[in-house]
């Protein structure tokens, strides 16, 4: 890694630190190859089984009916992830969009939502209204009461709790992600199991995975092991970093449907909308995805990998297998947190002049600072880091479009916490 220094200033220690972490790191390597070549094989299944041609990559305006391309995206997407259906769609604004469309399709007045792994993400609780202002149209406001089942202490699924509290509940939701939180992600095993509990006390509940950073990380998706929709972001993972905006939802061809309407208008469904200049990339991000997230892995097992010989405690090891493209490194400061998304930032290959500073970021409790010199805004399959300025003090790291380029971005972060003496040894 020595030649690194022909283009950027990084400390000696750290590149021969670095060649340590990529050698600890070799063994997890090739079990993410494994899956990126099971996974590009599927989606290549996906592509011709569905007759793509170069008329799906044109686009559509106006109405956008009878628009060959997006009716076979949606095939396309179903086929990969084990689904009767999809909806994919340029005009979802983020994953948490993606989810709410999900949520305000499938339930009704009384229904109840019952998180079967604990309190969800941030930007879900204004959603569901258990903060925020009432009367600006939560899924409280119409009348949707929610419960959730506590993880244990380890975080990890409570089983017994999920079967009796599942009963009562219309809808059962998963988050597979961690969130600002230093609990495991959910393995495919993992929520088969959570799955089977809630099915067990009532075979009816309608199961939804927030499926956001874990698609392509294994072998299968939710949809494979028995839940009923899965949503994510087109600029997460499935978009390979070329889709520039949208989100999908995937699951029981009825439920899609619902979902869709949601999105468009009851008895539209998914028969209209444009696809205006976006379909080729989509289609094309969704080629590229299996091999977009094996980069996004190895950068973040390196990563762990090397602040681990740092010195710092990672969620999950370097070791451990992924379930999805985010890793936590606990930094134990504001300092330390700032100057590694200072360097995350400086590593980028847009805005590497920018300097992050948190910020109160609209959907958050806690001022939040992120790093993403990103070709599209807010990309989290290309390199970032976020977090809140808030204890354990931990960060986000996700993304990575090449492994190459991703390995340098977490050289600079660790050069920035070396410049400001804020690393306290280096082995």
């Amino acid at each position: 890694m020595t030649e690194y220094t022909d283009f950027f200033n990084i400390d000696k220690r750290l590149l021969e630190l670095a060649e340590k972490a990529q050698s600890k790191a070799a063994e997890q390597f090739e079990k993410i190859e494994k899956t990126a070549q099971f996974n590009g094989t599927k989606v290549l299944s996906a592509f011709t089984k569905n007759n793509v041609s170069e008329a799906c990559l044109k686009g559509t305006t106006g109405y956008g009916y009878s628009d060959i391309g997006r009716q076979t995206l949606d095939k396309v997407y179903a086929k990969a992830f084990g689904a009767q259906d999809a909806v994919v769609r340029h005009n979802f604004i983020n994953g948490t969009h993606t989810i709410s469309t999900a949520l305000f399709g499938i339930l009704r007045p009384n229904d109840t939502l019952l998180s079967l792994t604990g309190k969800p993400y941030d930007t879900m609780e204004e959603i569901i209204g258990i903060r925020g202002e009432s009367g600006r149209g939560s899924l409280k406001d119409f009348g949707i009461k929610y419960e959730e089942c506590a993880l244990l202490e380890d975080g990890t699924p409570d089983y017994e709790h999920i079967s009796t509290k599942a009963a009562g509940a219309k809808v059962g939701y998963i988050q597979r992600s961690r969130g600002y939180s230093l609990r495991p992600s959910f393995t495919i095993e993992t929520i088969e199991k959570i799955i089977n509990a809630a099915r067990a006390a009532n075979p009816d509940i309608i199961i939804m995975v927030d499926n956001c950073y874990g698609e392509f990380v294994e072998k299968k998706e939710p949809t494979e092991v028995g839940a009923d929709l899965i949503m994510g972001s087109l600029i997460k993972n499935p978009g390979g970093a070329i889709a520039s905006s949208g989100g999908y939802i995937c699951g029981r061809s009825d439920l899609v449907e619902m979902c869709a309407d949601r999105l468009a208008c009851v008895g539209m469904g998914k028969e209209a909308g444009a696809t205006l200049e976006c379909s080729r990339e989509m289609f094309l991000g969704f080629f590229l995805a299996p091999s977009i997230v094996e980069a996004a892995l190895k950068t973040n097992v390196f990563a762990c990998a090397l602040f681990e010989l740092l010195g710092f405690k990672t969620y999950p090891s370097a070791d451990d297998e992924r379930t999805d493209i985010i890793a936590s490194i606990c930094l134990e400061n504001e300092r330390r947190l700032t100057a590694f998304c200072q360097g995350i930032q400086k590593g980028s290959p847009v805005d590497s002049y920018c300097v992050p500073e948190a910020w109160d970021m609209p959907g958050y409790d806690s001022r939040v600072i992120m790093a993403a010199g990103t070709f599209t805004m807010g990309a989290s399959i290309e390199l970032s880091a976020d977090a809140p300025i808030r204890e354990p003090y931990a960060v986000w790291l996700q993304g990575g479009i090449t492994y190459p380029t991703g390995k340098i971005g977490v050289l600079h972060a660790a050069q920035e916490l070396l410049e400001h003496g804020l690393i306290e040894r280096i082995e």
